[in-house]
């Protein structure tokens, strides 16, 4: 979990604005209590304004040994990337990211002789390795899974593209061309 900053943000920031500030920071489930104490807010002042931002769909709350918590909401999350990729990418930049990242899959599975990350898995089970191949392997599975999600997301963005440029287009009189 993050660690909130020293100085005068207690000055210059509403105790509101720095549970939402903290809960944009969550990398994990994070119990209310220290949400409150990150925030420098009374837990009652977290905990309304982690409710708000649940109505909103900005977090998720969960509990940690029976404790609740809050999360980032992962569908807001998923989104946030999604637009975050295609305010900073031209189509054509995207697309040249699908192949690149097309092409370090192909690289990854020729390498390791082995049509998948299911079939390099699976290899982890029928193969005996040293301790460094199986350390080497598991880095591997790392850079194969992160290359998945950015996978995922580009697909998405892609998907997605015209309809985010357009609906982010200021607005004009002009009738729209959503079908």
């Amino acid at each position: 979990m993050m660690k909130s900053s020293p100085g005068s943000w207690t000055e210059s920031t509403s105790g509101r604005e720095r549970v939402r500030h903290v809960a944009e920071l969550l990398d994990e489930p994070t119990s209310v209590q220290e949400i409150a104490d990150l925030a420098d807010v009374s837990r009652a002042t977290a905990d309304d304004e982690l409710q708000r931002l649940q109505s909103d769909d900005w977090v998720a709350e969960t509990t940690i040994d029976g404790t609740k918590a809050y999360d980032l909401n992962p569908v807001r999350m998923l989104f946030d990337e999604v637009t975050d990729l295609i305010e900073a990418h031209s189509r054509d930049e995207l697309e040249s990211q699908l192949t690149e990242l097309t092409e370090e899959q192909e690289e990854l599975a020729t390498e390791y002789d082995v049509d998948s990350l299911v079939g390099f898995r699976e290899q982890f089970a029928d193969e005996e390795f040293s301790a460094e191949e199986l350390r080497e392997r598991r880095n591997v599975v790392a850079t194969w899974e992160a290359i998945n999600t950015e996978l995922g997301l580009v697909k998405h963005a892609l998907q997605l593209y015209d309809d985010v440029v357009e609906l982010s287009s200021p607005r004009t009189d002009s009738p729209s061309t959503l079908a």
